[in-house]
């Protein structure tokens, strides 16, 4: 039906790609509630549906919180805003990371922050991925050994405080 395919569009303010679902779920009521009613009363019906699913996106949509893309220094910045254990846990996790050799910090950031595959890591870096593995397996190694003098080490999860689980 172009008649309700423009109306709907319109009242979309020309979101043809959201005006044809509303369409097609106007008809798919229509198809399974009106039945053999009387025909005369169908495109005013159709028109109502349509507009009814019209509106009910838009109060969805409204009620929906606004999503916002935080990037690194917000999120930064909502870390040092917690309890004053967690702050002291990130920044000595923060102190045990940059305590590595710069190669072994490479790995295990692109790995457990960037959340990247052997394989991808060892295309980024173009080392061999057992060179990866190695890396990481004596990065982490170091990682533990300084994060155990700080009171932080295997019996503390940092899963909890916020970092990476496998670290």
């Amino acid at each position: 039906m172009p008649t309700l395919f423009t109306f709907v569009s319109r009242l979309l303010g020309g979101d043809v790609h959201h005006a044809e679902d509303i369409v097609q779920e106007t008809l798919l009521r229509c198809w399974l509630k009106y039945g053999t009613a009387d025909r005369d009363m169908l495109r005013p019906w159709l028109f109502t549906v349509a507009r009814n699913l019209v509106m009910d996106a838009h109060r969805r949509n409204r009620n929906r919180p606004t999503e916002i893309e935080i990037d690194q220094k917000s999120l930064a910045d909502l870390a040092e805003t917690g309890s004053d254990d967690v702050v002291l846990t990130s920044m000595t996790v923060k102190v045990a990371v940059r305590s590595l050799s710069p190669t072994h910090r490479e790995v295990i950031y692109r790995t457990y922050f960037l959340q990247k595959t052997d394989e991808e890591v060892a295309l980024d870096l173009d080392i061999p991925k057992g060179t990866v593995k190695s890396r990481r397996f004596y990065g982490l190694r170091a990682l533990r050994l300084v994060l155990e003098e700080h009171n932080l080490g295997p019996s503390m999860s940092l899963a909890s405080e916020g970092v990476g689980a496998k670290v």
